[in-house]
């Protein structure tokens, strides 16, 4: 979220930005809200300076003994404390014009980012390994884990509907395997500190990464029994037929879409020491997104899922480390990925790909033998001061004790149901078995192979 002085002050810039983005200019609709702002502040703060005034200067008139002039004062005053209150309502009204629109706006990319329209735009940054050489014509994650029996999508749509599946057996285990190995790895080796978060958040966490208000139809909102009692005494429903109206319950409560809005809002409105940073902090969750656009997408297997589980990556930096902080969460992501043995590239996405919240994003596309293409598994991304400006976190400077916003970065390190499907299409054998790589055997009870019935 920017800075409404920093826009006044740097016009040209902001601009230039958000072209960049393919979006028209803004500085001048949002400083006509920010003019309307601040008048609406002057015309409370000089009323309520006149009513002070005024009601000194009754007792003045009454030592005086001007009847006339002290009733005139006290008319005076009377007028404006009935003006005051809507004096009150239009600078709130202002603030918030303001505030929404300034919600609005997406981050603005460095210099470094390539521009673009799309990902056709983005731009290659370097490869690892090679697709393996199978010998036979690769089948695709679903096809393999129907076939084993532990890969269920029918029984899942029974229970939840679409895009959804049940795990079982072996590919079950599979996947827990990864989650453990991937925190291990981070915990152990690059110095994350590993947390275990709530799953459902309030409205203002949502809002401090920018997950809201932009993108609340790619969200699963849950209500507690509270919200929804209020619901059902408004509209006579049932407890069964009871919906969220998206109207701002205030005890609204959101499952995660990724563990990003929690563990970045552990210094929602807290000041940090500068010695404390970089904070870096991992967590392995369930996730849950809408996927409002992407109907008629993936709608065959697991890549796009209402619930999937996914290793988070998170960092909290001087705006000093945080370029440098980028480059070392790619680097963790990546070696998930090197250990598993799997053939990936890396992409910069391009300004008209690139998230929201996002100055820079780093896309790792792992190969997938089966569907004969890369897809992506993480993406790492710095958000300079953004999010920190919507949840208020900031950190004191060591040297002058200075108070400032701190950088926040997320990564995804990596995509637990993604690198599942990446290792059965990898791992494939011609009799539709998987061999484990090496790496997660001593997660699997030293098991080498999964088979059908296993």
């Amino acid at each position: 979220m920017y800075d409404i002085r920093w826009i006044r002050e740097n016009r040209a810039a902001f601009d230039r930005g958000l072209a960049r983005r393919g979006l028209a200019p803004l500085s001048d609709d949002l400083l006509a809200l920010d003019d309307r702002r601040r008048a609406a502040i002057q015309a409370l703060e000089a009323a309520q300076a006149r009513r002070n005034a005024a009601s000194k200067e009754i007792g003045e008139a009454k030592k005086r003994k001007d009847e006339a002039a002290a009733k005139a004062l006290m008319d005076e005053v009377a007028g404006l404390k009935t003006a005051i209150p809507d004096l009150e309502k239009e600078e709130r009204a202002a603030s918030a014009a303001l505030d929404a629109a300034l919600a609005q706006v997406p981050n603005t990319p460095l210099d470094d980012v390539p521009d673009g329209a799309d990902e056709r735009d983005n731009v290659e940054h370097h490869r690892f390994g090679a697709p393996p050489a199978l010998g036979f014509a690769p089948r695709q994650h679903f096809e393999l884990g129907e076939g084993l029996e532990q890969m269920d999508f029918e029984a899942a749509a029974r229970l939840s509907g679409a895009r959804f599946v049940v795990l079982k057996s072996k590919l079950a285990r599979l996947e827990r395997a990864l989650a453990q190995f991937m925190l291990d790895l981070h915990t152990g080796e690059h110095g994350y500190t590993e947390v275990s978060p709530p799953l459902l958040v309030r409205d203002h966490a949502m809002f401090g990464t920018a997950q809201l208000p932009k993108f609340l139809d790619d969200q699963f909102a849950a209500l507690d029994n509270e919200a929804l009692r209020q619901i059902v005494e408004a509209s006579g429903a049932t407890t069964a037929t009871a919906t969220d109206p998206q109207g701002g319950v205030a005890s609204r409560l959101w499952l995660v879409p990724t563990a990003e809005v929690p563990l970045t809002n552990l210094v929602r409105e807290q000041i940090v020491e500068e010695a404390e940073l970089p904070l870096r902090m991992t967590a392995g969750t369930y996730c849950f997104r809408a996927e409002a656009g992407a109907a008629g997408r993936d709608t065959r297997g697991m890549i796009r899922q209402h619930q999937f589980y996914k290793v988070e990556l998170v960092s909290i930096t001087t705006p000093e480390q945080s370029r440098d902080e980028h480059e070392r969460m790619l680097s963790c992501a990546e070696e998930v990925l090197r250990r598993l043995g799997l053939h990936y590239r890396v992409v910069t996405l391009s300004t008209g790909d690139m998230g929201f919240a996002s100055q820079k994003t780093y896309d790792i596309e792992v190969w997938l033998p089966g569907q004969g293409m890369f897809r992506e598994i993480s993406s790492c991304s710095v958000c300079g001061d953004f999010q920190a400006r919507r949840m208020g976190a900031r950190y004191r400077t060591a040297e002058n004790r200075a108070v400032r916003h701190v950088h926040t970065l997320n990564g995804s390190g990596v995509a637990v149901g993604r690198a599942l499907i990446a290792v059965m299409e990898n791992y494939q054998q011609a009799d539709g078995s998987i061999v484990v790589p090496e790496v997660l055997r001593p997660y699997m009870g030293g098991l080498t192979v999964i088979e059908a019935g296993a």
